[in-house]
Protein backbone atom coordinates (compact mmCIF):
# COMPACT_ATOMS: atom_id res chain seq x y z
CA UNK A 1 0.00 0.00 0.00
CA UNK A 2 1.14 3.68 -1.14
CA UNK A 3 2.09 5.60 1.81
CA UNK A 4 -0.14 8.81 2.52
CA UNK A 5 1.51 12.05 2.04
CA UNK A 6 -0.06 15.11 3.21
CA UNK A 7 0.97 18.73 3.13
CA UNK A 8 0.13 22.08 4.56
CA UNK A 9 0.83 24.49 1.95
CA UNK A 10 -0.23 28.28 3.73
CA UNK A 11 1.04 31.40 1.75
CA UNK A 12 2.89 34.07 4.10
CA UNK A 13 0.88 36.81 3.53
CA UNK A 14 -0.85 37.19 6.42
CA UNK A 15 -1.19 35.34 9.88
CA UNK A 16 -2.63 32.18 10.38
CA UNK A 17 -6.47 32.00 10.29
CA UNK A 18 -8.67 29.50 11.61
CA UNK A 19 -9.99 28.63 8.86
CA UNK A 20 -6.39 27.94 7.53
CA UNK A 21 -5.90 26.41 10.79
CA UNK A 22 -8.26 23.68 10.67
CA UNK A 23 -7.28 22.64 7.26
CA UNK A 24 -3.93 22.32 8.79
CA UNK A 25 -5.38 19.83 11.82
CA UNK A 26 -7.42 17.74 9.24
CA UNK A 27 -4.48 16.83 7.04
CA UNK A 28 -1.91 15.93 10.48
CA UNK A 29 -4.91 13.91 11.98
CA UNK A 30 -5.03 11.62 8.61
CA UNK A 31 -1.38 11.20 8.19
CA UNK A 32 -1.28 10.34 11.91
CA UNK A 33 -4.24 7.96 11.37
CA UNK A 34 -2.83 6.31 8.19
CA UNK A 35 0.70 6.27 9.81
CA UNK A 36 1.97 8.50 6.82
CA UNK A 37 3.77 12.03 6.33
CA UNK A 38 2.48 15.64 7.10
CA UNK A 39 4.40 17.59 5.05
CA UNK A 40 4.61 21.57 5.64
CA UNK A 41 5.07 24.20 2.61
CA UNK A 42 5.24 27.39 2.56
CA UNK A 43 3.96 28.96 -1.02
CA UNK A 44 6.07 32.53 -0.58
CA UNK A 45 6.33 33.69 -4.19
CA UNK A 46 3.91 36.48 -3.55
CA UNK A 47 7.28 39.05 -3.62
CA UNK A 48 4.88 42.26 -2.37
CA UNK A 49 3.06 40.38 0.37
CA UNK A 50 4.95 37.49 1.45
CA UNK A 51 6.34 38.72 4.71
CA UNK A 52 8.97 36.77 7.37
CA UNK A 53 6.46 37.89 9.85
CA UNK A 54 3.49 35.84 8.80
CA UNK A 55 5.78 32.56 8.02
CA UNK A 56 6.88 33.06 11.41
CA UNK A 57 3.68 33.75 13.15
CA UNK A 58 2.23 30.15 10.95
CA UNK A 59 4.92 28.34 12.18
CA UNK A 60 4.30 29.50 15.98
CA UNK A 61 0.69 28.13 15.53
CA UNK A 62 1.68 25.03 14.44
CA UNK A 63 3.81 24.57 16.99
CA UNK A 64 1.65 25.74 19.54
CA UNK A 65 -1.01 23.58 18.22
CA UNK A 66 1.56 20.40 18.17
CA UNK A 67 1.43 20.05 14.40
CA UNK A 68 4.84 18.55 14.29
CA UNK A 69 5.85 17.92 10.31
CA UNK A 70 7.95 15.26 9.39
CA UNK A 71 10.18 17.01 7.05
CA UNK A 72 12.58 19.75 6.16
CA UNK A 73 9.87 22.50 5.08
CA UNK A 74 9.61 23.75 1.56
CA UNK A 75 9.36 27.24 0.20
CA UNK A 76 8.76 27.90 -3.26
CA UNK A 77 10.82 31.40 -3.20
CA UNK A 78 14.05 29.53 -3.60
CA UNK A 79 12.61 27.46 -6.89
CA UNK A 80 11.59 29.81 -9.18
CA UNK A 81 14.13 28.64 -11.71
CA UNK A 82 12.07 24.94 -11.48
CA UNK A 83 8.58 26.83 -12.79
CA UNK A 84 10.16 28.90 -15.11
CA UNK A 85 12.13 25.73 -16.43
CA UNK A 86 8.69 23.60 -16.60
CA UNK A 87 6.41 26.89 -17.90
CA UNK A 88 8.95 26.73 -20.83
CA UNK A 89 8.84 22.67 -21.18
CA UNK A 90 5.04 23.52 -21.77
CA UNK A 91 5.65 26.20 -24.38
CA UNK A 92 8.03 23.57 -26.27
CA UNK A 93 5.36 20.91 -26.27
CA UNK A 94 2.68 23.72 -27.86
CA UNK A 95 0.85 23.00 -24.56
CA UNK A 96 1.20 26.50 -23.16
CA UNK A 97 1.79 29.66 -25.20
CA UNK A 98 3.49 33.18 -24.78
CA UNK A 99 1.13 36.27 -24.34
CA UNK A 100 1.97 40.04 -24.63
CA UNK A 101 -1.44 41.35 -24.54
CA UNK A 102 -1.78 44.51 -22.59
CA UNK A 103 -4.20 44.86 -19.56
CA UNK A 104 -6.52 47.31 -21.97
CA UNK A 105 -6.97 44.50 -24.23
CA UNK A 106 -7.88 42.19 -21.37
CA UNK A 107 -10.33 44.72 -20.44
CA UNK A 108 -11.65 45.20 -23.80
CA UNK A 109 -12.51 41.15 -23.57
CA UNK A 110 -13.75 41.50 -20.76
CA UNK A 111 -16.58 44.02 -21.36
CA UNK A 112 -16.74 42.37 -24.94
CA UNK A 113 -17.87 38.94 -23.00
CA UNK A 114 -20.00 40.91 -20.17
CA UNK A 115 -22.11 42.71 -23.05
CA UNK A 116 -22.72 39.41 -25.07
CA UNK A 117 -24.09 37.74 -21.91
CA UNK A 118 -20.46 35.59 -22.61
CA UNK A 119 -18.23 34.57 -19.03
CA UNK A 120 -15.45 36.81 -18.77
CA UNK A 121 -11.98 35.27 -19.48
CA UNK A 122 -9.37 35.21 -22.07
CA UNK A 123 -9.98 34.78 -25.54
CA UNK A 124 -7.27 33.16 -26.52
CA UNK A 125 -5.71 35.27 -29.20
CA UNK A 126 -2.06 34.79 -28.39
CA UNK A 127 -1.80 31.28 -29.08
CA UNK A 128 -1.22 31.51 -32.85
CA UNK A 129 1.13 34.86 -31.87
CA UNK A 130 4.61 34.34 -32.95
CA UNK A 131 5.64 37.55 -32.98
CA UNK A 132 5.76 39.38 -29.82
CA UNK A 133 6.41 43.30 -29.13
CA UNK A 134 9.64 43.96 -27.27
CA UNK A 135 7.76 46.78 -25.07
CA UNK A 136 5.48 44.93 -23.49
CA UNK A 137 5.53 42.38 -20.84
CA UNK A 138 5.04 38.71 -21.79
CA UNK A 139 3.67 35.73 -19.41
CA UNK A 140 3.35 32.22 -20.16
CA UNK A 141 -0.38 30.67 -20.73
CA UNK A 142 -1.63 27.15 -20.21
CA UNK A 143 -3.67 25.72 -23.14
CA UNK A 144 -6.13 24.70 -21.61
CA UNK A 145 -9.06 22.10 -22.94
CA UNK A 146 -12.12 23.69 -23.99
CA UNK A 147 -13.94 20.70 -24.93
CA UNK A 148 -15.93 18.16 -22.73
CA UNK A 149 -15.55 18.08 -19.06
CA UNK A 150 -12.81 17.80 -16.29
CA UNK A 151 -14.63 15.41 -13.48
CA UNK A 152 -12.95 15.54 -9.81
CA UNK A 153 -13.90 12.69 -8.25
CA UNK A 154 -13.64 13.82 -4.54
CA UNK A 155 -13.85 12.32 -1.37
CA UNK A 156 -15.71 14.62 0.72
CA UNK A 157 -17.59 16.07 -2.11
CA UNK A 158 -18.54 13.36 -4.52
CA UNK A 159 -17.93 13.75 -8.24
CA UNK A 160 -17.86 17.17 -9.58
CA UNK A 161 -18.05 18.10 -12.97
CA UNK A 162 -16.86 21.41 -14.93
CA UNK A 163 -17.47 21.91 -18.37
CA UNK A 164 -14.23 22.63 -20.10
CA UNK A 165 -15.46 25.61 -21.86
CA UNK A 166 -15.85 27.49 -18.79
CA UNK A 167 -12.23 27.24 -18.17
CA UNK A 168 -9.81 29.79 -19.97
CA UNK A 169 -6.03 29.81 -20.27
CA UNK A 170 -4.88 30.72 -17.29
CA UNK A 171 -1.38 32.58 -16.82
CA UNK A 172 1.35 30.18 -15.28
CA UNK A 173 3.88 32.07 -15.39
CA UNK A 174 4.30 35.82 -14.54
CA UNK A 175 6.05 38.72 -16.30
CA UNK A 176 8.39 38.89 -13.54
CA UNK A 177 9.01 35.02 -13.93
CA UNK A 178 7.14 34.38 -11.03
CA UNK A 179 4.23 31.34 -10.97
CA UNK A 180 1.05 31.39 -10.14
CA UNK A 181 -0.69 29.22 -7.75
CA UNK A 182 -2.29 26.54 -9.75
CA UNK A 183 1.17 25.79 -11.14
CA UNK A 184 3.28 25.50 -8.84
CA UNK A 185 0.94 23.98 -6.29
CA UNK A 186 0.92 20.92 -9.03
CA UNK A 187 4.53 20.72 -9.81
CA UNK A 188 5.54 20.63 -5.89
CA UNK A 189 3.09 18.40 -5.13
CA UNK A 190 4.29 16.01 -7.73
CA UNK A 191 7.69 16.28 -6.32
CA UNK A 192 6.86 16.16 -3.02
CA UNK A 193 5.05 12.36 -3.26
CA UNK A 194 1.84 14.17 -2.14
CA UNK A 195 -1.03 11.24 -2.12
CA UNK A 196 -3.93 13.18 -0.77
CA UNK A 197 -4.55 16.82 -0.85
CA UNK A 198 -7.18 17.78 2.04
CA UNK A 199 -7.86 21.54 1.46
CA UNK A 200 -11.30 24.08 1.79
CA UNK A 201 -13.68 23.78 -1.27
CA UNK A 202 -12.63 26.98 -1.90
CA UNK A 203 -10.01 25.45 -3.84
CA UNK A 204 -12.50 22.85 -5.43
CA UNK A 205 -12.97 25.71 -8.89
CA UNK A 206 -9.52 25.66 -9.10
CA UNK A 207 -8.62 21.60 -9.21
CA UNK A 208 -9.93 20.95 -12.82
CA UNK A 209 -7.26 23.43 -13.89
CA UNK A 210 -5.12 21.62 -12.09
CA UNK A 211 -6.06 18.23 -13.16
CA UNK A 212 -5.42 19.27 -16.83
CA UNK A 213 -1.67 20.49 -15.54
CA UNK A 214 -1.23 17.26 -14.40
CA UNK A 215 -2.22 15.96 -17.40
CA UNK A 216 -0.10 18.23 -19.33
CA UNK A 217 2.97 16.91 -17.74
CA UNK A 218 2.55 13.36 -17.32
CA UNK A 219 1.45 13.21 -13.65
CA UNK A 220 -0.81 11.44 -11.69
CA UNK A 221 -2.84 13.20 -9.87
CA UNK A 222 -3.71 13.01 -6.41
CA UNK A 223 -6.54 12.04 -4.47
CA UNK A 224 -8.35 15.49 -3.67
CA UNK A 225 -10.88 15.99 -0.54
CA UNK A 226 -12.58 19.47 -0.19
CA UNK A 227 -13.84 19.93 2.69
CA UNK A 228 -16.30 22.71 3.35
CA UNK A 229 -15.98 26.56 5.23
CA UNK A 230 -16.89 27.20 8.33
CA UNK A 231 -19.04 29.64 8.37
CA UNK A 232 -20.47 32.32 10.63
CA UNK A 233 -23.88 31.85 13.24
CA UNK A 234 -25.63 34.12 10.23
CA UNK A 235 -24.62 31.65 7.92
CA UNK A 236 -21.44 34.19 6.38
CA UNK A 237 -18.06 34.14 5.64
CA UNK A 238 -16.40 33.54 9.30
CA UNK A 239 -14.84 36.62 10.38
CA UNK A 240 -13.85 38.19 14.00
CA UNK A 241 -17.14 39.81 14.36
CA UNK A 242 -18.09 36.01 14.79
CA UNK A 243 -15.72 35.34 16.89
CA UNK A 244 -12.74 33.68 15.19
CA UNK A 245 -9.39 35.92 14.78
CA UNK A 246 -5.93 34.71 13.99
CA UNK A 247 -5.37 31.45 15.75
CA UNK A 248 -1.99 33.17 17.83
CA UNK A 249 -5.10 35.78 19.55
CA UNK A 250 -6.44 32.40 20.92
CA UNK A 251 -3.39 31.32 22.14
CA UNK A 252 -2.92 34.58 24.31
CA UNK A 253 -6.36 34.09 25.42
CA UNK A 254 -5.89 31.55 27.22
CA UNK A 255 -7.25 28.72 25.30
CA UNK A 256 -5.54 25.52 25.05
CA UNK A 257 -4.23 23.50 22.12
CA UNK A 258 -6.13 20.04 22.26
CA UNK A 259 -9.01 21.70 23.19
CA UNK A 260 -8.46 23.78 19.80
CA UNK A 261 -8.02 21.07 18.04
CA UNK A 262 -10.90 18.73 19.56
CA UNK A 263 -13.50 22.36 18.43
CA UNK A 264 -11.45 21.88 14.91
CA UNK A 265 -12.59 18.59 14.21
CA UNK A 266 -15.83 18.89 15.51
CA UNK A 267 -16.57 21.33 13.11
CA UNK A 268 -18.21 19.09 10.20
CA UNK A 269 -16.93 15.54 11.73
CA UNK A 270 -18.91 12.94 14.31
CA UNK A 271 -18.46 9.86 16.29
CA UNK A 272 -21.46 8.74 17.26
CA UNK A 273 -22.50 11.44 20.17
CA UNK A 274 -18.85 12.15 22.00
CA UNK A 275 -17.68 15.66 22.71
CA UNK A 276 -14.78 15.54 23.91
CA UNK A 277 -11.77 13.57 22.71
CA UNK A 278 -8.38 12.56 24.03
CA UNK A 279 -5.40 13.31 21.24
CA UNK A 280 -4.97 9.50 20.91
CA UNK A 281 -8.95 8.81 20.47
CA UNK A 282 -8.31 11.77 17.30
CA UNK A 283 -5.83 10.19 15.51
CA UNK A 284 -7.87 6.60 15.89
CA UNK A 285 -10.88 7.68 14.84
CA UNK A 286 -10.52 10.85 12.25
CA UNK A 287 -10.89 9.79 8.39
CA UNK A 288 -11.54 12.06 5.81
CA UNK A 289 -14.75 10.26 4.27
CA UNK A 290 -16.33 10.67 7.74
CA UNK A 291 -16.11 14.60 7.22
CA UNK A 292 -20.12 16.49 6.28
CA UNK A 293 -20.14 18.08 2.86
CA UNK A 294 -21.83 20.75 4.10
CA UNK A 295 -20.47 23.51 5.98
CA UNK A 296 -20.18 23.59 9.34
CA UNK A 297 -21.30 26.81 11.78
CA UNK A 298 -18.43 28.09 14.42
CA UNK A 299 -19.52 28.21 17.73
CA UNK A 300 -17.84 30.36 20.20
CA UNK A 301 -19.90 29.48 23.46
CA UNK A 302 -18.95 25.25 21.75
CA UNK A 303 -15.29 26.12 22.20
CA UNK A 304 -15.41 28.03 25.57
CA UNK A 305 -17.26 24.93 26.60
CA UNK A 306 -14.53 22.83 25.19
CA UNK A 307 -11.79 24.77 26.48
CA UNK A 308 -13.32 24.74 30.23
CA UNK A 309 -13.56 20.72 30.04
CA UNK A 310 -9.52 20.79 29.13
CA UNK A 311 -8.77 22.46 31.80
CA UNK A 312 -11.00 20.69 34.14
CA UNK A 313 -9.29 17.47 33.10
CA UNK A 314 -5.49 18.44 33.13
CA UNK A 315 -3.97 17.99 36.16
CA UNK A 316 -3.49 20.33 38.51
CA UNK A 317 0.96 20.69 38.27
CA UNK A 318 0.22 20.60 34.45
CA UNK A 319 -2.53 23.41 34.47
CA UNK A 320 0.00 25.50 36.99
CA UNK A 321 2.74 25.31 34.57
CA UNK A 322 0.53 26.03 31.59
CA UNK A 323 -1.35 29.24 33.44
CA UNK A 324 2.02 30.65 34.91
CA UNK A 325 2.97 32.19 32.13
CA UNK A 326 -0.04 34.50 31.93
CA UNK A 327 0.57 35.25 35.41
CA UNK A 328 4.08 36.77 34.76
CA UNK A 329 2.67 38.75 32.18
CA UNK A 330 0.62 40.03 34.86
CA UNK A 331 3.15 41.43 36.95
CA UNK A 332 3.14 38.08 38.95
CA UNK A 333 7.28 37.42 40.51
CA UNK A 334 6.69 34.11 42.30
CA UNK A 335 6.35 30.42 40.62
CA UNK A 336 4.71 27.45 41.34
CA UNK A 337 4.59 27.21 45.15
CA UNK A 338 1.83 26.23 48.01
CA UNK A 339 -0.42 29.04 47.25
CA UNK A 340 -0.53 28.60 43.51
CA UNK A 341 -1.55 25.34 43.29
CA UNK A 342 -4.55 26.13 46.02
CA UNK A 343 -5.29 28.86 43.64
CA UNK A 344 -5.25 26.34 40.78
CA UNK A 345 -7.42 23.83 42.85
CA UNK A 346 -9.97 27.30 43.53
CA UNK A 347 -10.28 28.33 40.17
CA UNK A 348 -9.90 24.89 37.52
CA UNK A 349 -13.27 24.46 38.24
CA UNK A 350 -14.96 27.54 37.73
CA UNK A 351 -12.86 28.63 34.69
CA UNK A 352 -13.31 28.74 30.98
CA UNK A 353 -10.16 30.21 30.07
CA UNK A 354 -6.17 30.96 31.28
CA UNK A 355 -6.52 34.30 30.85
CA UNK A 356 -10.26 33.70 32.36
CA UNK A 357 -8.14 32.38 35.55
CA UNK A 358 -6.05 34.86 35.90
CA UNK A 359 -8.85 37.87 35.97
CA UNK A 360 -10.62 36.06 38.46
CA UNK A 361 -7.85 35.17 40.58
CA UNK A 362 -5.70 38.19 40.58
CA UNK A 363 -6.84 39.55 44.03
CA UNK A 364 -4.88 36.77 45.87
CA UNK A 365 -1.31 38.12 44.28
CA UNK A 366 -1.50 41.60 44.22
CA UNK A 367 -1.14 43.86 47.04
CA UNK A 368 -3.71 46.36 45.95
CA UNK A 369 -7.90 45.32 45.08
CA UNK A 370 -9.22 46.98 42.72
CA UNK A 371 -12.83 47.40 43.80
CA UNK A 372 -16.00 47.29 41.67
CA UNK A 373 -17.10 50.51 42.21
CA UNK A 374 -21.12 49.33 42.67
CA UNK A 375 -19.83 47.14 45.14
CA UNK A 376 -17.70 49.24 46.94
CA UNK A 377 -20.92 51.77 47.46
CA UNK A 378 -23.60 48.91 48.39
CA UNK A 379 -21.87 46.96 51.14
CA UNK A 380 -18.85 48.84 52.68
CA UNK A 381 -21.39 50.74 54.46
CA UNK A 382 -21.18 52.35 57.74
CA UNK A 383 -22.72 50.53 59.45
CA UNK A 384 -20.25 47.65 58.55
CA UNK A 385 -17.22 49.32 59.25
CA UNK A 386 -17.28 47.95 62.94
CA UNK A 387 -18.11 44.41 61.89
CA UNK A 388 -15.30 44.56 59.95
CA UNK A 389 -13.19 45.87 62.34
CA UNK A 390 -13.79 43.21 64.80
CA UNK A 391 -13.24 40.51 62.30
CA UNK A 392 -9.68 42.04 61.37
CA UNK A 393 -8.81 41.88 65.33
CA UNK A 394 -10.24 37.83 66.00
CA UNK A 395 -8.32 36.89 63.02
CA UNK A 396 -5.32 38.52 64.46
CA UNK A 397 -5.41 36.26 67.40
CA UNK A 398 -5.88 33.37 65.53
CA UNK A 399 -2.94 30.04 64.53
CA UNK A 400 -4.29 28.66 62.02
CA UNK A 401 -6.65 29.57 58.81
CA UNK A 402 -8.52 26.24 58.65
CA UNK A 403 -12.21 26.48 57.50
CA UNK A 404 -13.64 24.93 61.09
CA UNK A 405 -11.48 27.58 62.72
CA UNK A 406 -12.40 30.54 60.71
CA UNK A 407 -16.63 29.46 60.83
CA UNK A 408 -16.47 29.52 64.50
CA UNK A 409 -14.82 32.84 64.29
CA UNK A 410 -17.23 33.88 61.75
CA UNK A 411 -20.23 32.99 63.94
CA UNK A 412 -18.65 35.00 67.12
CA UNK A 413 -18.96 37.82 65.44
CA UNK A 414 -22.16 37.46 64.22
CA UNK A 415 -23.28 37.04 67.42
CA UNK A 416 -21.76 39.52 68.81
CA UNK A 417 -23.50 41.77 66.10
CA UNK A 418 -26.38 40.30 66.27
CA UNK A 419 -26.18 40.06 62.24
CA UNK A 420 -26.88 36.91 59.92
CA UNK A 421 -24.11 35.69 57.74
CA UNK A 422 -25.67 37.24 54.26
CA UNK A 423 -25.06 40.27 55.94
CA UNK A 424 -21.48 40.11 57.21
CA UNK A 425 -20.45 37.56 53.98
CA UNK A 426 -21.09 39.65 51.00
CA UNK A 427 -19.15 43.11 52.75
CA UNK A 428 -15.88 40.78 53.99
CA UNK A 429 -15.90 39.37 50.03
CA UNK A 430 -16.16 42.94 48.68
CA UNK A 431 -13.09 43.55 51.51
CA UNK A 432 -10.68 40.47 50.27
CA UNK A 433 -11.68 40.54 46.97
CA UNK A 434 -12.79 43.61 45.22
CA UNK A 435 -16.00 42.07 44.01
CA UNK A 436 -19.06 40.38 44.87
CA UNK A 437 -18.60 37.31 43.16
CA UNK A 438 -15.30 34.77 44.75
CA UNK A 439 -15.19 31.20 45.61
CA UNK A 440 -16.19 30.35 49.10
CA UNK A 441 -14.58 33.02 51.79
CA UNK A 442 -12.85 31.10 54.26
CA UNK A 443 -10.99 29.12 51.28
CA UNK A 444 -10.12 32.77 50.22
CA UNK A 445 -8.71 33.53 53.74
CA UNK A 446 -6.83 30.55 53.38
CA UNK A 447 -4.94 31.60 50.40
CA UNK A 448 -4.66 35.35 51.13
CA UNK A 449 -2.95 34.34 54.59
CA UNK A 450 -3.61 36.08 57.49
CA UNK A 451 -1.33 39.71 56.88
CA UNK A 452 -3.44 40.26 53.35
CA UNK A 453 -6.65 39.52 54.75
CA UNK A 454 -6.13 41.31 58.24
CA UNK A 455 -4.89 44.30 56.14
CA UNK A 456 -7.47 44.33 53.42
CA UNK A 457 -10.20 43.88 56.28
CA UNK A 458 -8.95 47.58 57.94
CA UNK A 459 -8.67 49.22 54.91
CA UNK A 460 -12.09 47.91 54.04
CA UNK A 461 -13.18 49.19 57.84
CA UNK A 462 -11.91 52.32 56.98
CA UNK A 463 -13.41 52.77 53.61
CA UNK A 464 -17.04 52.12 55.05
CA UNK A 465 -16.47 54.47 58.02
CA UNK A 466 -18.42 58.04 57.66
CA UNK A 467 -15.93 60.88 56.89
Amino acid sequence: MTEVRVRFAPSPTGHLHIGSARTAVLNWLYARHTGGKYLLRIEDTDKERSKQEFTDAILAGLKWLGLDWDEEPIYQSPRLSIYKEFAEKLVAEDKAYYCSCTPEELEQMRELALKTGGKPKYDGRCRKRKDHPPDRPKVVRFKSSGIGVTVVDDVIQGKVSFDNSELDDLIILRSDQTPTYNFSAVIDDHWMNITHIIRGNDHLNNTPRQIQIYQALGYQAPVFAHHPLILGTDRSKLSKRHGATGLLEFQHDGFLPQAMINFLLRIGWSHGDQEIFTMKEMVELFDIKGLNASPGVWNQEKLLWTNGVYIRQTPAAELAELVLPFFKERGYAGGVDEKFLKMIALYQVRVQTLLEMVDLSWFLFTDQVEFDEEAKKKFLTPEMADALENLAGKISGLDKLDAETLKALFEAVLAEKQIKMKALAQPVRVALTGKTVSPGLFEVIEILGKEKTIDRLKKAAKIAKPQ
